[in-house]
Order: structure tokens, then sequence, then C-alpha cells
């Protein structure tokens, strides 16, 4: 029973650096604005996605981290099943009509089975990683011949952002004109190939679901913040252009003045949301500040890191290879980790975790103020996880199934 095809993992792109917030059209996720993401290694965070297709079973089924989950209200979902299940019925029709036979899985249902290595709901672009991940493996396991952007369309059903995690390196989200969004997916603008010295620091300062999702969020802001419709008209298409400028160009200086730019103006808009969106907290905005500090007391005047927060309070910085291990330590510094598991060292750059901990104030700093915000208490920030530009969904062997040949899940909750 069961056709086990395919199993791809996927890793969450965000945070953006040009940001999404506000949809024209909420059934078919249009956005309001352009946007444009960094692809980040799936080493690190991931979706893992298998799909189970058999004529036997008796209705669509999910498995989210092992615990079933009712998906028959599950609209999102329902709109990527609708989609690429349309797709092979049109190949299906198309093998017919030259009297050839294709494997009628439009008519089968599917079991799902997906598990993420990240929180939940807690601004770490999960449910974007886990749909482009679905639609990703959907469209293996119907053989479909759809380029991404092509595949891209169907993601963004799912969730606006999951059309950026069908790529690598850096994604541009167009938000298009046409209403029924033939034209609204996503492009590659530049391969995880293209800048390997730009790195992040995720630092995860909760990964607790948030008070106010996205999708909730950003709709009262489109209906009530002036700041906005300013922001859609006047700052957004500036921007997208002079950020795919500065990537193409590999300019630092220029990314990453506008990455914290559209940071700070995107935290502004929720601010000016009635009633007001709070994602920041306490540590986020000391985050800001010592971020601020080490810019402010470099020995050249340059820009040496960029802070960056989608809707959540867990900041990405991204700097140049040469500056990140030090920015590693002033980090590790102002908010000590409370567990072995704190610092993801996945490129090895220390040796130890005192390592790690030690040499705190920048070289050549000589005007760094160490005094700029105090050390927090330790498990401020739960978890540091230095990561890189990388590649976008990988199909994974047999081994990686998450089904066993009835379809069932391998692991439960």
């Amino acid at each position: 029973m069961g056709n086990i095809l395919v199993s791809a993992h996927n890793s969450p792109h965000f945070f953006q650096v040009i940001k999404y917030w506000g949809k024209r059209d909420t059934g078919l996720i249009l956005p309001t604005n352009d946007s444009l993401s960094v692809t980040l290694s799936q080493d690190i965070l991931h979706s893992k996605t298998t799909i189970s297709a058999a004529k036997e079973y008796t209705g669509d089924r999910l498995w989210l981290n092992g615990k079933e989950e009712d998906i028959t209200k599950n609209k999102r979902m329902h709109n990527c099943f609708r989609e690429t299940r349309a797709l092979r019925k049109q190949l299906e029709e198309e093998a017919a009509q030259r009297n050839e036979t294709l494997e009628p899985l439009s008519t089968y249902h599917v079991h799902v089975c997906s598990e993420n290595n990240f929180p939940t709901a807690a601004g770490l672009a999960s449910s974007a990683s886990g749909l482009a991940a679905l639609v990703f493996t959907l469209a293996k396991l119907f053989d479909l011949p759809n380029n991404m952007s092509e595949l891209s369309r169907i993601a963004r059903q799912g969730s606006g952002s999951a059309c950026r995690s069908l790529f690598g390196g850096f994604v541009a989200w167009e938000m298009g004109s046409n209403a029924d969004g033939s034209d609204s997916l996503a492009v590659q603008v530049a391969p995880e190939t293209h800048w390997p010295e730009l790195e992040a620091l995720i630092c995860v300062v909760s990964d607790a679901k948030k008070g106010t999702s996205s999708t909730e969020g950003m709709q009262h802001t489109v209906n009530t913040s002036p700041l906005l419709q300013h922001r859609i008209k006047e700052v957004v298409p500036a921007r997208m252009a002079e950020m795919t400028k500065a990537i193409q160009n590999k300019d630092f200086q220029s990314f990453a003045d506008l990455t914290m730019k559209d940071s700070n103006q995107f935290h502004a808009v929720c601010l000016d949301t009635t009633p007001p969106i709070f994602y920041l907290n306490d540590v986020s905005r000391a985050i800001i500040r010592i971020v601020t500090e080490y810019n402010n007391s470099s020995p050249d005047g340059k820009l040496k890191a960029a802070y960056t927060f989608d809707a959540g309070p867990n900041a990405v910085i991204y700097a140049p290879k040469e500056n990140m291990r030090e920015i590693i330590q002033l980090i590790a510094h102002y908010f000590p980790g409370s567990s072995d598991t704190y610092f993801v060292d996945h490129y090895k750059l220390f040796e130890s975790t005192s390592d790690v901990r030690s040499n705190f104030k920048p070289a050549n700093h000589t005007n760094f103020n160490e005094n700029a915000i105090p050390v927090f208490p330790e498990g401020s920030v739960n978890r540091l996880l230095h990561t890189k530009t990388d590649d976008g969904p990988r199909v994974l062997g047999p081994e990686g199934s998450l089904l066993n040949e009835q379809g069932l899940p391998k692991r439960l909750a």
C-alpha cells in the first residue's frame, strides 16, 4: 500500500531583508509590496516532509511533529492539494490522448508527514518552510514539470512567504499586478554561491508562540496604519532596487544599512497599527543597541553587522565572515546561555564553549562602550545559530522517509 515517492526538507529563508507585511487579496494571498529574503542553511533549520499517495487511503491526513492534525478546515493546505492535483490531472489527460497510461495519482488521497527542527509560530517562518516543503514534495510525487517560479504561485496560496522558500540564495517575491495573482511569484536574485562571505547569526530570544499571529497582525496594519500606505507607495519600491543592486555588487555597507532601516520601519508600522502590535521585547531592543554600538565604534567607520527582526522577538545578525567570530563573542557575553545546546557551532569557529565567551571586546574598537547595555540573565537568548546563505529544497533518499510502507508515521509524539 502507498507510494512513498519523495522526502524533502527545506530551510526557512527568513529573515527577510525587505519585509512583506500586508495582503491586498487575502484569499489569493497577494501582497501589498515586493519583498526580498535570504535562504539560510537547512543544515541548521529545516522542515522535512514525506508524502504517500495510495488508492486505498480514505482521506487526506497530516502528521506534524508526530501528532496528527485535523486538516478538514485547513484551507491553505487544501489550496496546495487542489492546484497540484489539477496539474497532475492535466498530465494524466494528455497521456491518455497519446494512448499512454499514467497512474491516476490525482484521484488518490495523500498522507503527509512533516517535521520542523525549530518552534512553530515563534516568528521563525515555520509555516512558510513547511508549506514550501509540502508543495515541493507534491510536485515530485506528481512528477510535475513546472519550474520553481511556477510552483511558487502554488506555494504562495499556502503561505505567502512560502513562495520564496522554493529557492536558495537571495530571493524576491514580486507582488505582481494581475487580479488573479498569476504574476505574483518568486524569482531568484542571486544564487547561494554568489556571496559566500555573507553569514548570519540567529538569536532565538523566544520560541514561544506569538501573541499576535502574522496573518492577523498584518491585516490589522493594512486596515489602520497610514504609515504602511507611505511605505508601500514611497519606500519599498526604491529599497527593492537598492537592495538588489547591493546584493549583486556584494556591497555589505548598502546591504546592512537597508536591512536595518527596513527592519526598523517594519516594526514602526506595527506600532502604527491600532491597537499597536509589539513583536520586539527588551532583549530584542538590547540586541539592536549592542549591534549599533559595535558599528559606531568600528575603527574604519564602516558597518560591520546588520540586525533584522521579522514578526517576532528573534534576531538575525548578518555580517561578513571575517567579523562573525567577534560578533558571536559579543552576543554570548551580553546574553549568556543556560544550556549546553545554547550555541550551535556548525562551522567550528571555536574550540570550546569558554572560548565563545572570552574576549568579548571587539579588536581595535577603542571607543566601544562596554556599558552600553547590561549583561542579561542566563537564558535571555535561548540559542545562537551560526549559519550562512544556502540552497533551496533537497530531495532525500528512502532512508529519509518519515512514513513507513503502510503510509503511517515512523515516529509519533
